[in-house]
């Protein structure tokens, strides 16, 4: 929600997305090659409530918030280096000093991004009644308002919430930096009302205080089809590109003077409209060494006709593509962009009896090395991407052909995420985020950074955890994750750029999860009358919040509209 709010972090992106920039934060620098960053807060900087911001605040949410483990279970990552929580020091009212056990190169960046957010959203004048550190009454309190303890009480009213961007919203006593403050919740409604912040600490060139608008309306919508519907009828000054697909483009477009409004570019954040994910840890042995065979790998990629599949399923729109980053992207990668991509089933004919697997059962399919034929389940999340059940079955014909029983198992997503963490799926589909510039900091598609990797999900809770879980990947995909260590710790743009083309390389070579098709330029509308609005955007995703960081607070009426 706060992407529509505006931008309160640290810092945060600039309005073409090409670089970090001091925002709450007015200035810092950077000592110890990397272990230290210093910050400079704005002074004077005010709340909704009118209470000054300061270090206080942060201490606050590091040391009373993140670092108790009943609010807090696992630190986050991007507070951590070198397997060691950051301390964070008070230097004065207005100056803190966040220093890491090792080299961080990637803090500013992390900074940028909605979850750390936290350092703002968690303001101590409000939070500190309902923690048990500040109001020795708190269980009391906890209990009269109907909650168990101190931490689901502080939790409940946005404290937690506010981590991790999800709820600070229902609760309009929060003062805030943002350029509105929420006056009406979400909370038993599908509309959120927030109204100008008299203290924005913002001003525009001509000194004026922002925000232009004096309210914002959010209206909450779960069917992509009323969102279409209301967008035609010139309901919404600006709608998220998520609602916007490919198929209902030419209805929104057919109706764009009778609604008042125009479309805008959104260069969406995947680079993939269908990643196809086998499991290289499967339990099963003998699947396991099918999955892990990368001539499999190659040949199921060549089985696939991308072309059809972009014609039928996703509106003639994109073009076959692997897992590298957009073209927009400094990290561009043509070779993996095109390999293995055209449709050729002899050579993937050639590719299955080279990993060997030219031995068929009576039907025609593919023989194992324990004589078991080759079968296996693709989940596909059914409230997800509304292509992707035509797709899979487009796959699955396809990969048939050449004797290989892939069948398509349609699951709720939860079903699905649930049968990831527990490694019990055999494949799955993902959308390719991220996709661009921002895989430098969640570089999932490239290696196994995380337990979250559906690929590979115990070499991804080796790395996570240093080695203690999961399972030892192979030396390719260890040298991988050596090289993000050394990214991490870099401080150089230009040596982190280098040496993530060095992990995408090694991505490269091992080619470990299939790409279908580059997506299309999104879209999305806004009306005629509102001004200050990019011609392109960068599209919705976890690292980037957008409009949010297109700067909301500049957006204005044209003289003589409302």
């Amino acid at each position: 929600m706060y992407q529509f709010i505006g931008d309160a972090g640290l810092t945060r992106w600039n309005r073409d997305w090409t670089g970090v920039v001091p925002n709450v934060a007015e200035s810092w620098e950077i000592g110890g090659d990397g272990r230290e960053y210093t910050f400079h807060l704005r002074r004077g900087m005010k709340r909704s409530d009118g209470e000054l911001y300061s270090t206080d605040d942060i201490l606050f949410v590091y040391d009373d918030v993140v670092r108790v483990p009943e609010l807090f279970p696992i630190i986050p990552d991007w507070l951590m280096a070198g397997g060691k929580p950051v301390e964070v020091e008070k230097v004065d009212d207005y100056t803190v000093r966040f220093v890491f056990a090792e080299p961080f190169g990637l803090f500013l960046q992390r900074l940028a991004t909605p979850e750390a957010n936290i350092f703002t959203t968690i303001p101590f004048n409000y939070f500190k009644q309902f923690h048990q550190k500040y109001n020795p009454d708190v269980q009391r309190l906890a209990e009269d308002e109907g909650y168990a303890d101190w931490p689901t009480l502080f939790t409940g009213k946005g404290g937690l919430g506010a981590a991790t961007a999800t709820s600070w919203w229902q609760n309009v006593d929060i003062p805030t930096l943002f350029p509105w403050r929420v006056t009406k919740p979400i909370t038993g409604g599908a509309r959120m009302v927030a109204e100008r912040n008299p203290y924005y600490w913002k001003t525009d060139p001509d000194g004026r205080q922002l925000p232009y608008l004096d309210d914002l309306v959010v209206d909450i919508i779960t069917q992509p089809e009323v969102a279409v519907l209301r967008a035609t009828e010139g309901q919404y000054s600006l709608l998220q590109d998520e609602f916007m697909t490919l198929r209902d483009k030419p209805v929104v477009a057919r109706s764009r003077e009778t609604g008042g409004y125009h479309l805008i570019d959104v260069l969406l954040s995947n680079m993939n409209n269908a990643l196809l994910c086998f499991n290289l840890t499967h339990k099963d042995p003998a699947l396991r060494e099918v999955f892990q065979n990368k001539d499999f790998r190659i040949a199921m990629s060549y089985a696939i006709n991308r072309e059809a599949i972009i014609k039928t399923v996703f509106q003639r729109q994109g073009e076959p593509w692997q897992t590298s980053p957009l073209r927009e992207s400094s990290f561009l990668d043509k070779e993996l962009a095109k390999q293995y991509t055209k449709f050729d089933p002899v050579a993937a004919d050639e590719y299955l009896d080279r990993a060997g697997y030219s031995s068929r059962d009576a039907e025609g399919f593919r023989l194992r090395s324990d004589g078991r034929r080759i079968t296996f389940n693709l989940s596909v999340r059914v409230d997800s991407i509304a292509t992707w059940p035509d797709m899979a079955e487009l796959v699955r014909t396809d990969w048939k052909k050449v004797g290989i029983d892939m069948r398509v198992q349609a699951e709720p997503g939860t079903r699905v995420f649930d049968k990831v963490e527990l490694n019990d799926h055999d494949a799955t589909i993902d959308d390719g985020y991220p996709g661009s510039d921002d895989a430098l900091l969640d570089p999932i598609w490239y290696f196994p950074s995380n337990s979250g990797c559906q690929y590979a999900v115990p070499w991804g809770t080796w790395y996570e955890t240093g080695g203690k879980e999961g399972s030892e990947p192979p030396a390719s995909i260890k040298r991988q994750m050596e090289l993000y260590d050394q990214l991490k710790a870099s401080i150089e743009p230009s040596r982190q750029s280098e040496l993530f083309k060095e992990i995408i390389q090694i991505a490269k070579d091992e080619f470990l999860v299939i790409g279908i098709a580059l997506p299309g330029m999104g879209y999305s509308i806004v009306q005629n009358e509102l001004r200050n609005i990019p011609d392109e955007m960068q599209g919705s995703g976890g690292q980037v919040p957008t409009p949010g960081f297109t700067q909301p607070e500049q957006y204005y009426w044209s003289e003589g509209d409302g």
